[in-house]
Order: C-alpha cells, then structure tokens, then sequence
C-alpha cells in the first residue's frame, strides 16, 4: 500500500527540512517495516556496494543492518534539493558485536514520487573507528536541535 507521505514536491526549503527530520526520526526507530512505508513499493537503493529494489528487500536489508549495528543512532543535514530530489549529508554511530564503536559518514540522494514517497535512494558510506568517548549522539535528535541551522559537523 502507498500512504501518501507529506510534505510533496515540489520541495522549498521548509519542507525539504521537515522530509530529512522525517527521514532521520524513522531510521532512529530502528524498525525496518516503519522506515520501508516512507518507500516506494518498487524503490531502488544502491547503498555502499549494495543494490536493494522493493520493500520486502528493504526490510531485509535494514533487518539485517540493525542486527549488525547495535545501538545505531543517526543525524541527518539537508545538503540541496530541487523539485523532487535531495542531497542529505548523514553521521551515525554504532558498536559491532565485539563493542567496537564507529562513526559512519555518508551522502545520499534521494528522488520523490507525487505522492512523497522516495522511489530512488543512493547511499555512499565510510566507516570510522572511534571509542566508546568519542561518540556524540546517544539518541534521537532533541527538540532544541531540529530545523534550519542545525547542520552536523564536518568530522
């Protein structure tokens, strides 16, 4: 089923904020099948090396992702946008089975169909080592920290 999900395009800057809160509120649930309804039913995904079409393979892969980064907590910063498209800077932390910490660093574009539901996604990725003291998320974002002038840093 495609539940319309608001704001539509064409995006200004007000909603194409509002979209990657949405985006970084839903992936911070950690629930596959929650996230996988913001997608198209036949939306296709290159994430690092990884091709995903459809939302049985997101879910899938995002099962799979989540059962792997543990205590993953994600920030996301709207980069550009025009019409139907965005490019989102994203930061996430996580700790493997071992308790190795990491800070991954990524870039994203994104394309929306009429009805706000993302039918193209395209992930690059690294991974950084850090320690357990140097993260700096432990959560989804605070209410004081959402909405323009809230980028993430650089490293």
């Amino acid at each position: 089923m495609n539940e319309p999900r608001p704001p539509f395009p064409p995006f200004d800057v007000e909603s194409a904020i509002i979209k990657c809160q949405a985006a970084e509120d839903a992936w911070n649930t950690r629930d596959p099948h929650r996230v996988s309804l913001a997608y198209t039913e036949d939306s296709v995904w290159r994430n690092r090396d990884q091709f995903v079409t459809g939302r049985a393979e997101i879910v899938e892969f995002l099962t799979a992702k989540w059962e792997r980064e543990l205590d993953y907590v994600l920030r996301k910063s709207l980069w550009g946008f025009r019409e139907n498209r965005m490019a989102v800077r994203f930061q996430y932390e996580w700790h493997d089975a071992a308790g190795q910490w990491y800070r991954s660093y990524g870039n994203e574009l994104w394309e929306f169909d009429e009805f706000g539901l993302m039918r193209r996604r395209e992930a690059s990725i690294n991974d950084t080592l850090i320690t357990e003291a140097d993260r700096r998320y432990f959560g989804p974002r605070p209410d004081d920290e959402r909405g323009a002038g809230h980028d993430i840093p650089l490293q």
